[in-house]
């Protein structure tokens, strides 16, 4: 018997077995079933030093699978490309209506009067680490005073915003 027909043969006793292999991985049996027939046409041809009838078929179920993946990774890359997001400035902005914009303006007030109410240290501090980014400890840093200090000040600051927040919107 040639090495063509055995390997036709364990191809053919195994085909259904393969598509199931390759559907989880693609998601689709249609594709699996066009995965397994491109890995036909890659496996007859090949030079196999295999001995026995289990590396064949071993070599045939890697066929399967690199091909698989390497669908996977075309489908990953066409994704990525057809479905390129246009950058948000782009796209045209919602308008806030005038109710809205007046209440943002109120809570803006609101927040700077606030604000304008703290000792210096727990402005700086709530400042620094709610609009400009830093870390309490870098905002202990700065300001010469515990990571305790810093946050107390913003936890304090942060709770009258809300207290001041709510009660003029109630």
């Amino acid at each position: 018997m040639k090495d063509g027909d055995v390997r036709h043969g364990v191809y053919l006793s195994h085909r259904a077995a393969l598509i199931d292999y390759a559907t989880p991985i693609l998601g689709s049996r249609d594709a699996a079933e066009d995965i397994v027939q491109d890995a036909y046409l890659r496996f007859m041809p090949a030079r196999l030093q295999a001995s026995t009838p289990e590396q064949t078929l071993g070599f045939l179920y890697r066929i399967v699978r690199n091909l698989a993946f390497d669908v996977l990774k075309r489908r990953k890359v066409e994704t990525r490309e057809t479905s390129r997001d246009v950058p948000f400035w782009t796209e045209p902005q919602a308008t806030p209506t005038p109710e809205q914009q007046l209440l943002l303006c109120d809570q803006v007030r609101i927040v700077t009067e606030v604000l304008a109410g703290l000792t210096l240290e727990a402005r700086v501090a709530v400042e620094m680490h709610r609009f400009g980014g830093f870390t309490l400890e870098q905002v202990a840093s700065h300001l010469g005073i515990s990571i305790t200090t810093a946050h107390r000040h913003v936890r304090s600051a942060m709770l009258q915003i809300a207290v001041r927040l709510d009660r003029d919107d109630g």
